[in-house]
């Protein structure tokens, strides 16, 4: 059967690839998205829940955990020029994330995530930063995401480049040895003896697959420590290092205290937000500015720091000046 002339063929054989130890653990879908570069997320399910991909010759979920020495059978794939369009759009936009780099070595890669990037395809999006950092390196064997930050929060973003590495850094958040510092920008004046919130947090999944998540009794331990960097005139930037790693807990827990974070579209107050907008502000204002944990290889201390973006920045020097 001749190939229909608008389509493309990203795997052009039938390939058996045995996994690896570094390879082993991860979810097959994941591991088929570092192999088949371009391919769109959708394709990649429509060929696993078709049966196309094999593991040992058997059929698998997208869910199965991939073992050592597992043979992973790859069909070869074809993508039209419909959806060959806009994975060359988003290609366009991988190369700029290049900047954002702010720590690299053999077995890490520390981010400065811009707002409004996803760390993963999902959830409606099919292209994250996981996606385009493995388009950036396309002969990296293994990229996993250490952590998550929500789509419209900034800053040290942790990937893994080794297996090793992820079970070392998911050991180090464990044991909470690992300290991650955010600067937020709130309405009003912070008290200075509200240092440390501890709030449970529930979270609720919407019908849509939005998430929200509320302080309640039913909720998960939550303790979020704070302390005031600067004052401005009807605003407070403060620090806020998270105990735990619940879901949009830095955002719960500031409006918890009164105080929600300028710009947020979930859990923000609307008239500080306007205030904020004529100012310039387009953006939550939460960015994860410090990290500091024992590298996985040296097993030195590391400190690695993510300035604010320009337009963090000119906010703050408005609100000085106003002052």
């Amino acid at each position: 059967m001749r190939q229909n002339t608008n389509e493309k063929t990203i795997n052009q054989s039938v390939k058996q690839l045995t996994i690896s130890e570094d390879e082993a653990g991860q979810r097959i879908d994941n591991y088929l998205l570092t192999k088949l570069k371009g391919v769109p997320k959708s394709l990649i399910y429509r060929v696993l829940r078709k049966g196309e991909v094999r593991v040992n010759k058997g059929r698998i979920k997208p869910e199965y955990k991939l073992q050592t020495n597992d043979v992973v059978r790859i069909p070869p794939v074809r993508i039209s020029e419909k959806e060959q369009a806009p994975i060359s759009n988003k290609l366009n936009k991988v190369s700029q994330l290049e900047k954002h780099i702010v720590f690299e070595d053999e077995v890490l890669l520390i981010l400065n995530k811009p707002s409004g990037i996803a760390v993963h395809g999902g959830s409606g999006l099919n292209f994250g930063v996981i996606e385009a950092l493995r388009a950036l390196r396309p002969n990296a064997r293994f990229l996993e995401l250490v952590h998550r930050l929500d789509r419209d929060t900034s800053g040290i973003l942790l990937v893994a480049k080794k297996r090793s590495t992820l079970r070392h850094l998911h050991e180090q958040l464990r044991e909470k040895t690992i300290q991650k510092d955010y600067l937020a920008l709130v309405r009003g004046q912070w008290q200075s003896h509200c240092k440390v919130i501890k709030a449970p947090l529930l979270k609720n999944e919407l019908s849509s697959g939005e998430r929200i998540v509320k302080v309640s009794e039913q909720g998960k331990p939550s303790e979020t420590r704070f302390s005031v960097e600067e004052r401005y005139t009807n605003a407070t930037l403060v620090k806020a290092f998270p105990v735990t790693g619940r879901t949009h807990q830095i955002r719960v827990h500031t409006q918890y205290a009164g105080h929600p974070i300028a710009l947020d579209d979930k859990y923000g107050d609307s008239q500080f937000d306007e205030q904020m907008s004529k100012i310039g502000l387009k953006r939550l204002f939460l960015h994860a500015f410090s990290i500091r944990f024992e590298h996985p290889k040296t097993g030195e201390l590391l400190r690695v720091n993510a300035p604010l973006d320009e337009e963090m920045k000119r906010i703050l020097r408005t609100l000085r000046d106003q002052k």
